[in-house]
């Protein structure tokens, strides 16, 4: 099988890991990885690079990021998204133009602390690991970037949030950081991730979909590994 890129629109349920898995193999691919963890509960673009593709990883991983969410106002998790243990609720949710006002806060360059469930590795271990054990480690606030924030309200405790950021930014934590600002809590409640690293839903298939395809569709939907680099200028050399 070739090398390149295989656009995948990932399902709730299962992991980045365990759909590059999947993906590996009905591609009959040496290697494979993915350029961007998202969640169980995420869905969306996840681009996928198979055989000598995996190269191009560092120049994916940098891009920014589309995604599309839903704001639980009121509830706070361990994990800050809905699969979590409830922390804390509160019936005192604040109305629309507190909600939208303080969202507006979050746009422009902002600081995160990464949420202790996440793929992110202290002293050689993954948090996630940390905290499935039931140990909590001192992370150090980053700096991300939130290009735009548009909102809609949902209901009295849900609003979705359309968030083009930086790379490195948590949703979550922006969910949990916008609760917290509000002083009710909040939590995520769905992520879809729209584009990555110039790749659109449009660009993506599901594993569904692959599944059912002819060994020659597979090869089709093999991007050169080219388009990565398609950002930056041409050189043409003797």
């Amino acid at each position: 099988m070739k090398s390149g890129i295989v656009v995948l629109k990932k399902e709730e349920g299962i992991t980045s890991q365990g759909a590059v898995n999947r993906v590996k193999r009905l591609f009959s691919a040496s290697k494979a990885g993915h350029t961007g963890t998202l969640d169980p509960l995420a869905t969306g673009v996840l681009p996928v690079l198979v055989g000598r593709a995996v190269k191009a990883s560092e120049y994916m991983l940098t891009s920014d990021k589309y995604y599309k969410a839903t704001l639980r106002l009121g509830i706070t998790t361990d994990t800050e998204d809905i699969t979590g243990t409830v922390l804390t609720e509160s019936e005192a949710v604040p109305d629309e133009g507190r909600v939208l006002d303080a969202i507006s806060g979050f746009i422009g360059e902002i600081r995160q602390t990464p949420p202790m469930y996440s793929a992110l590795k202290v002293g050689g271990k993954k948090l996630c690991d940390l905290a499935r054990e039931g140990k909590t480690v001192d992370r150090e606030a980053r700096e991300v970037f939130i290009h735009s924030l548009g909102v809609t309200k949902i209901s009295e405790r849900e609003y979705s949030l359309d968030v083009k950021c930086s790379k490195g930014t948590y949703i979550r934590t922006l969910c949990a950081d916008i609760g917290a600002r509000l002083g009710c809590g909040g939590t995520m409640k769905t992520l879809c991730r729209a584009s990555a690293s110039g790749f659109t839903l449009e660009d993506a298939h599901s594993l569904e979909e692959i599944e059912k395809m002819s060994v020659e569709e597979r090869v089709g939907l093999v991007l050169p590994v080219e388009r990565v680099f398609e950002k930056y200028p041409k050189v043409v050399l003797p």
